[in-house]
């Protein structure tokens, strides 16, 4: 009876605490806790932000000398994007810039991160000339973010490059695109370098490989089975020449920055990779294996070279000579060629095994392939016998997993020797069938996600990690990429109709925690019961 009792004090005394509640139980059974944070848990000098990009906010595809882009055609074709969305207004950024600036600038945010829109600036690639109108749109968005003491944290590439150079010469296939990139670059430096203290070169060479040369679910819309049934392509080997093509991209464009344009500009140069973490599916060592395996080829693929000079071992071990080589003189190039690395990070899934074991893969949890090289044997699943390792968000295959954030952090820590960090993405949408059931304004699931997913990144930095900052997946609803408009990320709301932003409550939980004001107001007592209906701790 004594112990019972100390028990049940325990357990009250625990559900007392607004700051230590477990909530997130998932299908491996390791519980995870709520904790307040606030952003005094974040080193002085800390940046927090919001980020987007180009093709899926500005719109106004071809005003002021803008070219086609090779989305604004992909588009085009039936099939490719959910409800025939484009990205064509997209919501008028373009247009509407100052009135996001001012939003931005009304949440207390100390940077925003964006991206510059290759065919705006270069409509036809180093062939052609710079288009003055582009320059100066992207230097009245730095200036008036400045004149508010906002950084811009900016990103050369993220997904959009002129259809020309795609037409011209296969675009990442061919190695004719490391110098169209390079002229973008320096043009990019020399045009607004003198403002701009944070470069990303390029967003998510793994993803590019894995959307437009493995599924051909983003230009030029490269496949072949099993992952797809395009006209065009060969997923096992051209989304190795695209990450090569861009990982020397890349280096030329760093080098090129630190030799002429550091020692005035003084600013860093970094790449942003998406970095899902993988547990394995069970305690089997072949799994454990395939979890880092996982791991190897999906991060390490472009940041082994960047920080070592050559493809990681796990890669070079099951590819043969499809896995282009680096000569000598390119291993010194690319190495070291990053001061930071940034990290667009979402959500965890489980790796099995596929070396000493059979995979299949059917429904949305998974995707084919994983007993190929390109996957590196490992079949990658957001379920383990039909319960999902976290509550399912609104994008295939995401699942609200907080730990995952501190597991990824620590990972390239002990991988790159503590190389400094930037989480450059961190962002929740609902699922549609919640959408349609809550008010999409009160979105208490988004607060929640951010809170756990920065409680977590806390624990990371306290624990050593060179964090340097976060933002949050996005400043607004936006154009999703092959999912439209129907998967939203936003702080604010994009009326469709009118392009009006509305504040969802998560802008206003985002400004009072960048005051520094704690969110236990903001929080329901019932909201972590909806987590996850199996196998969840729940509040009462």
């Amino acid at each position: 009876m004594v112990a019972s009792s100390s028990f049940l004090l325990f357990i009250l005394l625990i559900s007392a605490n607004p700051c230590v509640r477990a909530y997130n139980q998932g299908g491996n059974g390791i519980a995870e806790e709520f904790e307040d944070v606030k952003r005094s848990d974040f080193p002085a000098g800390f940046l927090f932000g919001a980020a987007t990009s180009s093709y899926q906010i500005e719109g106004a595809i071809l005003e002021d000398g803008k070219s086609f882009s090779d989305w604004d055609v992909f588009v085009r074709k039936i099939g490719n994007i959910k409800n025939g969305d484009t990205g064509d207004i997209a919501t008028d950024h373009y247009h509407r810039y100052m009135e996001d600036i001012e939003i931005i600038h009304s949440l207390g945010m100390d940077a925003y991160r964006f991206s510059i829109s290759w065919p705006r600036i270069l409509p036809n690639g180093k062939s052609g000339g710079v288009n003055a109108a582009g320059i100066m749109f992207y230097n009245s968005i730095i200036d008036n973010l400045l004149l508010r003491g906002i950084q811009p944290f900016v990103t050369i590439y993220h997904w959009d490059m002129p259809q020309v150079l795609s037409d011209k010469y296969g675009g990442w296939l061919s190695p004719l695109i490391q110098d169209d990139f390079l002229h973008f670059a320096e043009t990019c430096f020399k045009n607004f370098g003198d403002r701009v203290r944070y470069w990303v070169t390029i967003n998510e060479p793994n993803t590019v490989a894995e959307f437009a040369f493995e599924r051909g679910v983003s230009p030029p819309g490269h496949c072949s089975p099993p992952f797809g049934n395009c006209s065009a392509g060969n997923s096992d080997t051209e989304p190795l020449i695209a990450v090569h093509n861009m990982l020397l991209a890349h280096a030329k464009a760093s080098k090129l920055y630190r030799e002429q344009f550091l020692p005035k500009q003084g600013g860093v140069i970094g790449i942003v990779l998406h970095s899902f973490m993988f547990e394995p599916l069970t305690d089997d060592e072949h799994n454990k294996e395939a979890a880092d395996r996982a791991l190897a080829f999906n991060l390490a693929w472009a940041l082994d070279p960047l920080v070592f000079g050559d493809y990681p071992p796990e890669m070079c071990q099951y590819h043969g000579n499809e896995l282009p080589k680096f000569t000598s003189e390119e291993r010194l190039l690319i190495r070291d060629s990053i001061d930071f690395v940034g990290l667009n990070h979402y959500a965890t899934l489980y790796a099995k095994d596929c070396i000493h074991s059979s995979c299949s893969c059917s429904g949305s949890a998974c995707i084919p392939g994983g007993d190929r090289a390109i996957r590196g044997f490992v079949s990658t699943s957001a379920e383990n016998g039909g319960v999902l390792i976290g509550e399912p968000a609104g994008m295939p295959r995401f699942s609200v997993v907080p730990r995952g954030m501190e597991e990824i952090v620590d990972y390239t820590v002990n991988r790159y020797d503590n190389k400094p960090i930037f989480i450059t993405e961190n962002g929740y949408s609902s699922p549609l069938q919640q959408d349609q059931l809550d008010d999409l304004q009160h979105d208490v699931k988004r607060i929640e996600f951010h809170q756990a997913y920065l409680a977590s990144l806390a624990r990371a930095i306290r624990n050593g990690a060179d964090v340097r900052g976060y933002f949050v997946w996005a400043l607004m609803d936006n154009f999703e990429w092959s999912l439209g408009y129907d998967v939203k990320f936003g702080l604010y709301s994009v009326d469709r109709a009118t392009l009006n932003r509305i504040p969802r409550s998560s802008a206003k939980w985002y400004r009072n925690f960048l005051r520094n004001i704690s969110s236990n107001g903001m929080k329901p007592r019932t909201a972590f019961s909806l987590w996850n209906k199996v196998g969840r701790a729940e509040e009462e």
